[in-house]
């Protein structure tokens, strides 16, 4: 991923917390035809690990080798700018249109795991990162027995060993405050979910 210094995230957490919030990746491998092969899945980080599960019934997993250079993208919010939002507009006219977006990319070693223990625990982290808040959370014991291990059979995991992050907030960092509290205000006007939310990630950079 290109990234200019202006929009790096230098800090660890953030890409973690983008993560956290975004909970999904493309997990992005080589396929045997040398074409790659992409698959959304919601994905939990913990350390230098990423876990994540396919369905068996998916054939991207019987490409994957053990070892295998495996990308995983998370892509953050992301929303069209006008250049007609730009105080400097009326000043010269040299602008352009751009988006704005923050993503992560986490390269790495994949391998698959069929284990159902491992299958369990793995299910098990990703329902509490995601049931956890909520009022009455949901638990994989509250489903029968049978079915969980019915279940399990229908999934396969892969485990991508991270060795690097790259995290990239575009937020108009290279126009002056005036330019970008124009941006803000006309993605708010907007009113859509994802321009409201890379509204809040300027105002929050």
């Amino acid at each position: 991923m290109y990234v200019p210094p202006s929009n790096a995230m230098t800090d660890d957490d953030a890409a973690r917390e983008l993560v956290r919030a975004v909970g999904a990746a493309e997990l992005v491998t080589g396929g045997q035809d040398g074409h790659p092969l992409a698959t959304l899945l919601p994905v939990v980080w913990s350390g230098g690990t990423v876990t994540a599960h396919l369905a068996r019934a998916n054939p991207h997993w019987r490409a994957i080798a053990d070892g295998q250079p495996a990308l995983l993208v998370v892509r953050g919010p992301q929303a069209y700018v006008s250049p007609s939002w730009y105080a400097t507009k009326t000043d010269h006219g040299r602008v352009v249109p751009t988006w704005n977006y923050s993503a992560v990319h986490l390269t790495g070693r994949a391998r698959v795991v069929e284990d159902a223990a491992w299958l369990r625990a793995h299910v098990e982290s990703l329902t509490r990162l995601h049931e956890d808040r909520r009022p009455a959370p949901w638990t994989v014991d509250d489903a029968p027995a049978a079915y969980v291990t019915g279940q399990l059979r229908g999934i396969v995991g892969v485990e991508v060993t991270v060795e690097r992050v790259e995290g990239k907030d575009k937020l108009s960092q290279n126009r002056s405050e005036a330019d970008r509290a124009g941006v803000v205000a006309g993605l708010l006007g907007e009113r859509t979910g994802e321009a409201a939310a890379v509204a809040a990630r300027m105002t929050t950079d």
